[in-house]
């Protein structure tokens, strides 16, 4: 084995969700990245829907027992010694998919190895059919290790989950908030209705990640609400929703609770901006990874029309992307979306 080291760390990262275009709900996961020589290594699985088994909607118990699995305190979860290092995001069967890894000690000192990683269906992993034959085999420094993964261990014990995921619904029309809610709640983040935030309790309003006006809510309301959050020296996202259509609400939501930050970590994103202007969709993305850009579109007697306008694998750097124009005539919104983050753009005129 190699003595060439790799640095090791930990990062929060996002699995973002979302109402698709067929009307499926992806379910919204947060959870532990992991940094390998300063990149996440999910970056180099360019199209792969995964998460780290360190994800923060589980037991703090459960949690902690997958961290200490990544330092060898437990025997391993699969044959010939292989872990989970990625797994589906909506289940926790094998059958999904799992990118598996070998890990152990290494035999001439006090360092750790991720070997022999691969792309795992069944309880044996198949390496000259499904090895990631381009990545590792990593070998991390023992104290560097078994730091990041004992202060994850603390932390979690003391309660330090990420981000409220939370919203508070303000709006005139109440049929939408329903279905918004609704949406929300599907999808894995909380949400309350509500027609202003006088008299709620600062306990209350401290678990709140957004806050998203409608349309019809006036400037009057949306000061006395913005008012009672900071009095109650919170400080939440605002949302100003773009039109009825619960997909692009739903975008919206999701992409104001993405903060950029978890305490003094950086959240690295694939997808970095949308500006949706001149008949084109200019995308900046950060690594190679799947984009799929959705139009919606209401015509004049308030209907919404969706397409599907581009689903393709992209390098890293700005692309433009030319938009039908029947698409995004009139009033009209493009979303973006990769597996780690989602952006909104009202089209410009």
């Amino acid at each position: 084995m190699s003595a060439v080291y790799t640095t090791f760390g930990l990062a929060p990262a996002t699995r973002t969700g979302g109402v698709l275009a067929n009307g499926d709900y992806q379910v919204h996961r947060d959870f532990v990245d992991f940094i390998v020589d300063g990149r996440p290594l999910l970056f180099q699985l360019s199209d792969l829907d995964a998460v780290s088994p360190l994800a923060s909607d589980v037991p703090p118990a459960i949690f902690a027992a997958q961290a200490r699995g990544l330092l060898l305190e437990a025997n391993a979860p699969l044959a010939d010694g292989r872990y989970v290092i990625y797994g589906c995001p909506e289940c926790e069967g094998i059958e999904c998919g799992a990118v598996t890894a070998v890990i152990e000690k290494a035999p001439d000192g006090d360092d750790y190895i991720w070997r022999d990683f691969a792309w795992q269906t069944d309880t044996r992993a198949d390496l000259d059919l499904n090895g990631y034959h381009g990545i590792g085999p990593y070998r991390f420094r023992g104290a560097e290790y078994r730091d990041a993964l004992r202060r994850l261990i603390e932390d979690a014990g003391a309660g330090g989950a990420p981000g409220r995921r939370r919203v508070l619904l303000i709006g005139a029309r109440v049929a939408v908030l329903a279905k918004l809610a609704a949406a929300l709640r599907a999808i894995g983040i909380g949400a309350e209705i509500t027609d202003g935030a006088a008299g709620v309790p600062p306990d209350e309003l401290r678990t709140y990640g957004a806050v998203a006006f409608g349309r019809a809510v006036g400037q009057r309301e949306r000061s006395a609400v913005r008012a009672a959050f900071t009095d109650a020296g919170v400080e939440v996202a605002y949302v100003d929703g773009l039109a009825p259509v619960i997909p692009l609400l739903v975008a919206q939501i999701e992409q104001s609770l993405d903060a950029g930050t978890d305490g003094d970590h950086p959240v690295r994103r694939r997808l970095t901006a949308l500006v949706a202007a001149d008949g084109e969709a200019r995308v900046e993305v950060t690594s190679t990874c799947r984009v799929r850009l959705i139009a919606y579109r209401l015509d004049r007697l308030y209907r919404t029309h969706t397409q599907e306008i581009f689903d393709g694998v992209l390098t890293p750097g700005h692309h433009r992307i030319a938009l039908d124009a029947k698409a995004v005539r009139g009033e009209s919104f493009v979303v973006a979306r990769t597996t780690d983050s989602v952006r909104v753009a009202a089209m410009e005129r």
